[in-house]
């Protein structure tokens, strides 16, 4: 165990042999105050990566604000807004109630941006986690899922969401420059 020098000597003094000082008279104390009552820290709410409310509560500590935008057939789909961008999350195969989730999945498009069927394709040969697609309309769209486990900490679902931004920087650089992005990949 490794003290701080102060608490070193503090613990030093107070097992020091102590002499006894001449007899004096004793002067009345005056009354100490009573310490006040402490609380205990506030333990942070159960956390359940299958449950939503739970990343919404985590985003929420995180500067994100994050809503439910709908719920049906086992589905519960939240758009998040941050202070530089906003995406989707999309839980899936969850109870009527909309907990114990099986699957999670972040997804975000581009509107300014776009890149080829090919450029696309080639994009998901470079990259294991994040996958891009394009829809209809010929907008590219990146998507990074995860099952999801009664087990899973919320330390694991920060992990998750590290991951999620370093897809959405990746997807950022590719958009910009395909042709570029592409030539240095590995």
């Amino acid at each position: 165990m490794r003290f701080a020098a102060p608490a070193l000597l503090a613990l030093a003094l107070s097992c020091a042999p102590v002499q006894a000082a001449p007899a004096r008279p004793a002067a009345k104390a005056p009354a100490a105050k009573a310490p006040a009552a402490k609380t205990a820290p506030a333990r942070p709410a159960a956390f359940d990566a299958r449950d939503p409310a739970s990343l919404i509560a985590l985003l929420t500590t995180m500067g994100a604000k994050a809503e439910v935008v709908d719920k049906s057939d086992g589905d519960v789909k939240l758009a998040v807004t941050t202070p530089t961008f906003s995406f989707g999350v999309q839980f899936v195969d969850c109870s009527k109630s909309g907990v114990g989730c099986q699957g999670l999945a972040f997804s975000t498009s581009s509107e300014k941006q776009h890149a080829n069927l090919a450029q696309l394709n080639a994009f998901n040969q470079t990259s294991i986690t994040c996958r891009v697609f394009q829809d209809q309309t010929a907008k590219p769209h990146v998507v990074y899922s995860t099952i999801l486990t009664p087990a899973d900490t919320r330390e694991e679902m920060r992990i998750h969401l590290g991951v999620w931004q370093g897809c959405l920087a990746t997807f950022g650089a590719f958009l910009s420059d395909p042709n570029g992005y592409l030539a240095a990949a590995p």
